[in-house]
């Protein structure tokens, strides 16, 4: 299509739009005629052929506009001309005209309604241009009318009244502008009221103002001005958020929040927060430990201020180690404390923030809050162990400053105690077992305990060789939990009704420290007081807890009637077999201790001055396994080795006989010589004298062993006056901590919150699910509370119970609620069950 209009080009024709565009006037314009138009078509033609002739026309005939046909085709002629040539020629350009006007003739015909469209078109546009011509000409004549009707005067008040609304505009821009220059003072005093949103939101709005206004000079200094004081905002603001690390105030922490939030940069300061409580942690411990050693040093050396913290740790006195380690731990749980404030904060307004959205619509907005929001509790929940592991690694170098052997027991127990609190603290905290701390006092605690056992069995054997086996006087209510080793014992167990009649899934919900001390005071802080407070009345005056009793035991003592027919028997010598026969008279027995007796008819627990020794060790063992549980196993160990050597001293003293062992006769239970070899094997160093030969092995074996006691010489044994030592027989065999005689409705139920405890504490310890053997001691406790009939069917009914086991049962309820016809009934029903096992 494009060949063909370039070569009508050439032949000065032109197209209908070209041709429309070149008329002077629209009555000028000539429709070809159909007639014409049908004479082209009608002519015969081979559109196949047709085709071919345009086809073979020069490439050269469609080149640009100023291509000169009529040069070119004379060029071409050759220097002979040939007439014949020429006209073949002649006739082949004018068939290839013939064919390029039949085709533009048929386009012609192809786009002529178009062409009769558009120029209607052109006909509608020429009446409305004239009918344009007819607006304008009437507006500016009406124009020149009021040209004419307006005066001077008029003109001028509308340019006055212009001018007075420019001014208008002027004066509030100025207001605007003095209000702007005069905002750094407002600004001071809001960051002094620490009003740090309102002082971000006022500042915001100054800026935008002042860009407002940016045209005037006087403004692209102040704006300047507003972004140093937004900057100075946001130090001052960095500074507020490092105050939150040691004493966290709601009110502060949420006016700094809102700040953040206003400035768009809540996730910067989630990463500022946690900078600020790592310095916090460093700052504080090095401060209190600084602060102890400059007080002990008694100067104000500047020397310490430049240690580091590990070493200044190795200058804490012994005498202040203590009070600066709970220092130190109280400062630790401000800082943990606020913390778990601050993650308390985040959680509430996270839930207000979540409400607040669902009810909103601005979906972009919610968004970028939950990316926050997600952001914030992802960085928060990885700081807790980030903090203690802090916390920790800077307790250990303290504890590590200072060999803890130096120590007393009770320093060493109470700085065990703390640390145990300090851990304790660290698993609520986040969930760590405190590998770090427990790893670094394990150590220690282990070396010291040893040392420490070491010398409690060489006091104890000291304690059996001058004991003269008398009773000690205590008074009849006397209980291990009197003991100031015992002390640590005492919670807050006060059960109302038996287990058996309450379910045993219902407990309380345990406080947390963070719970307890949340609005106030601090976890270590009961240490320091908890040691003078204590204080134990364990031991009766005169053998008698009042002069009343006294009094009375004095006056049954003088009655002949009262004295005890076992001790008016007659004792033969058994320690010889050939003595002669002696009787107790009256006098020998006034000439015995009166508080004796009178401890007897008031039922005191017959103990010895060793056996109070003896609990009191084990109290401190099981303090020690309480506050430090991974060498539990090695200090219970250490115990079972008191009563071990207690056991063995009392049977060397009293229940050993020479010239009955060498028969064979002597132990009548194999148990208990089973017991006593055992105890000799592991315990007892039977070589007192050194043998420098010894290899180095048996010498380590022999630390571990203490030599046997001997009995003290005050005690006399082979005299038929004191009976052979019978009392001091009794009473060091009965001091040996016998089975329980009787219980009561609260102790079982104080037994069952006891098995409650160590199911919590054992499923912590384990993975397997359910405990073993659960329902069987459930059970066994509760049988306690069932009545004649229903123990009675219970044993029947429950044989894995083994015969002493459901024996003790039976015993333990006498007094209670069962008789002594319903024991020996209940006893006998035991007996037939246990008869086919025999």
């Amino acid at each position: 299509m494009q060949k063909i209009k370039s070569l009508m080009t050439r032949q000065g024709l032109k197209s209908p739009q070209e041709s429309l565009s070149d008329l002077g006037a629209i009555e000028s314009l000539r429709v070809p005629g159909k007639e014409e138009f049908r004479e082209l078509r009608e002519q015969p033609s081979d559109p196949q052929a047709e085709q071919e002739l345009i086809n073979s026309i020069e490439q050269v005939y469609f080149s640009v506009d100023s291509f000169d046909i009529v040069k070119y085709e004379l060029e071409k002629l050759p220097p002979v001309l040939n007439l014949q040539e020429l006209e073949a020629y002649r006739d082949k350009l004018k068939q290839q005209q013939a064919a390029v006007s039949k085709k533009v003739a048929d386009l012609i015909l192809e786009k002529q309604p178009a062409y009769v469209k558009e120029l209607e078109r052109v006909t509608s546009l020429q009446t409305g241009l004239q009918l344009a011509a007819v607006i304008c000409t009437n507006g500016r004549r009406h124009l020149n009318i009021a040209k004419e009707g307006f005066t001077q005067a008029s003109l001028g008040l509308l340019a006055n009244q212009r001018k007075r609304q420019l001014l208008i505009g002027l004066l509030k821009s100025l207001r605007t502008i003095k209000t702007l220059q005069r905002t750094d003072v407002r600004l001071s005093e809001m960051l002094e009221e620490e009003d740090y949103p309102g002082a971000i939101q006022l500042c915001l709005e100054c800026q935008k103002a002042a860009s407002t206004f940016k045209h005037y000079s006087c403004i692209s200094e102040l704006n300047s001005k507003l972004q140093d004081t937004l900057e100075q905002i946001e130090e001052q603001l960095d500074v507020a958020l490092s105050k939150i690390c040691k004493n966290f105030d709601i009110n502060h922490y949420t006016k700094v929040q809102q700040a953040y939030r206003l400035l768009g940069k809540t996730q910067t300061a989630m990463d500022q927060l946690h900078m600020h409580f790592t310095q916090a942690i460093h700052n504080t411990v090095f401060q209190v430990v600084l602060g102890y050693v400059e007080l002990c040093a008694g100067n104000t050396d500047t020397k310490f201020q430049k240690l580091q913290y590990k070493d200044l740790c190795t200058h804490v006195t012994p005498d202040s180690y203590i009070p600066c380690l709970a220092d130190l731990c109280k400062a630790l749980w401000e800082v943990m404390l606020s913390y778990y404030r601050t993650m308390e904060w985040h959680e509430k307004h996270d839930n207000e923030d979540t409400a607040s959205a669902s009810e909103g619509s601005n979906m972009i907005g919610t968004e970028e809050t939950n990316f926050d929001r997600g952001y914030i509790k992802k960085k928060l929940e990885h700081g807790l162990t980030r903090i203690w592991q802090d916390v920790q690694l800077k307790v250990k170098t303290y504890l590590l400053g200072t060999d803890l052997s130096i120590f007393k027991y009770d320093d060493f127990i109470f700085v065990l105690d703390i640390i145990s609190r300090l851990m304790q603290v660290g698993e609520e905290f986040c969930g760590s077992k405190s590998e770090v701390l427990q790893e670094s006092i394990r150590k220690q605690s282990v070396n010291y305990f040893k040392n420490y056992h070491r010398t409690r069995l060489d006091e104890l054997r000291m304690f059996l060789e001058n004991e003269t086996w008398e009773l000690c006087p205590v008074k009849s209510n006397f209980s291990i939990l009197q003991l100031h080793e015992f002390k640590f014992m005492e919670q807050s167990r006060s059960p109302s009704v038996s287990p058996s009649k309450q379910p045993v899934s219902t407990s309380s919900k345990t406080v947390t420290l963070f719970e307890q001390y949340c609005s106030g005071g601090n976890p270590f802080e009961i240490q320091a007081n908890h040691k003078d407070e204590e204080t134990e009345d364990v031991l009766a005056s005169n053998g008698y807890e009042s002069d009343e009793q006294e009094k009375s035991a004095y006056q049954e003592y003088d009655s002949d009637s009262d004295v005890p027919e076992e001790l008016k028997r007659d004792y033969v010598d058994e320690q010889t077999g050939d003595g002669p026969v002696k009787s107790v008279s009256r006098e020998t027995l006034k000439s015995r201790k009166k508080s004796d007796y009178s401890l007897n008819k008031v039922n005191a627990p017959i103990l010895t001055n060793t056996t109070l020794n003896v609990i009191r060790l084990v109290g401190k063992y099981m303090q020690m396994m309480n506050i430090l549980k991974p060498i539990a196993f090695d200090v219970i160990h250490f115990m079972s080795q008191l009563f071990d050597y207690y056991l063995y001293a009392i049977y060397t003293f009293f229940g050993r006989n020479d010239s009955l062992e060498s028969t064979g006769l002597g132990l009548s239970s194999s148990r208990l010589r089973t017991t006593l070899n055992r105890i000799q094997e592991s315990l007892i160093d039977l070589e007192v004298s050194a043998d420098p030969t010894a290899t180095l092995t048996a010498a380590e074996e022999r630390k571990e062993k203490v030599p046997s006691p001997h009995l003290s010489h005050l005690v006399v044994l082979t005299s038929g006056d004191t009976l052979y030592g019978l009392a001091e027989r009794v009473v060091a065999t009965e001091s040996l901590y016998a089975n329980v005689k009787k219980c009561s409705n609260e102790g079982r139920a104080l037994m069952q919150l006891d098995f409650q405890q160590f199911l919590m504490k054992l499923e912590k310890l384990t993975d397997i699910r359910p405990i073993p053997d659960k329902e069987f001691v459930e059970t066994y406790i509760k049988a306690y509370y069932l009545t004649e009939n229903d123990m009675e069917r219970w044993i029947k009914e429950h044989r894995e119970y083994s015969t002493k086991q459901l024996t003790n049962l039976v015993n333990v309820c006498l007094g209670s609620h069962i008789n002594k016809k319903a024991r020996q009934k209940l006893l006998a029903a035991i007996d037939d069950i246990d008869r086919p096992k025999r």
